[in-house]
């Protein structure tokens, strides 16, 4: 099987002001197809892996030095398409129904949510991620260095937030905390929730 980078799901302006058609042309166009294109052509000598969906091959080799490369190149294909598919024009806001009653109960309030998941998008050192994560039958933020995801630790992402300055730093420069809150206030699909299981 051979990866193909996946078309965004908007225009490529449609996010902006909050996040500019430039930033998202490099981000997408140019440095997630270098991981699609590296996965593929580390995949090309590995037939236990290359037939097998993304998340098999990110559980097949996380946490094993020898398959770093792979790991590494596969779980930010995954986050990114991810990521991508969480936002659309116009997004944002307090969800509803089941999830909004999640969010209460495993946090207290949509605003404690919030601030629970920028304030772990700022005590990420250096890259990484920020999540929402179902974890059993609860709801958690965690944030994870560089590649590593949720689906290595074998939890189900509702919401992943790139840190990685290459995400932010075109139109926020070094102000990580406004790109979050931009991206919880005005980005998301449903301020929740991508699942994807």
């Amino acid at each position: 099987m051979t990866f193909d980078l996946k078309p965004l799901p908007y225009a490529v302006g449609a996010l902006e002001p909050y996040m500019s058609a430039r930033t998202l042309t490099l981000h997408h166009g140019k440095h997630v197809r270098g991981y699609v294109d590296t996965l593929n052509k580390l995949l090309e000598s590995r037939a236990d892996l290359r037939d097998k969906p993304i998340e098999e091959i990110i559980h097949a080799t996380a946490g094993k030095d020898a398959d770093a490369p792979i790991f590494n190149n596969a779980a930010q294909v995954w986050n990114h398409e991810f990521f991508f598919r969480a936002m659309k024009a116009g997004g944002g806001g307090k969800p509803d129904g089941d999830v909004a009653a999640m969010i209460d109960q495993s946090f207290g309030s949509y605003d404690k949510f919030t601030a629970a998941f920028v304030e772990t998008a700022m005590k990420r050192f250096g890259s990484g991620w920020v999540w929402l994560v179902l974890d059993k039958d609860k709801l958690s933020v965690i944030s994870t260095p560089n590649a590593a995801d949720p689906v290595s630790e074998r939890k189900v992402a509702l919401l992943g937030c790139d840190v990685w300055e290459h995400a932010y730093y075109l139109d926020y420069e070094n102000r990580r905390q406004e790109f979050v809150e931009k991206f919880l206030q005005h980005g998301l699909r449903q301020a929740g929730v991508a699942h994807r299981s």
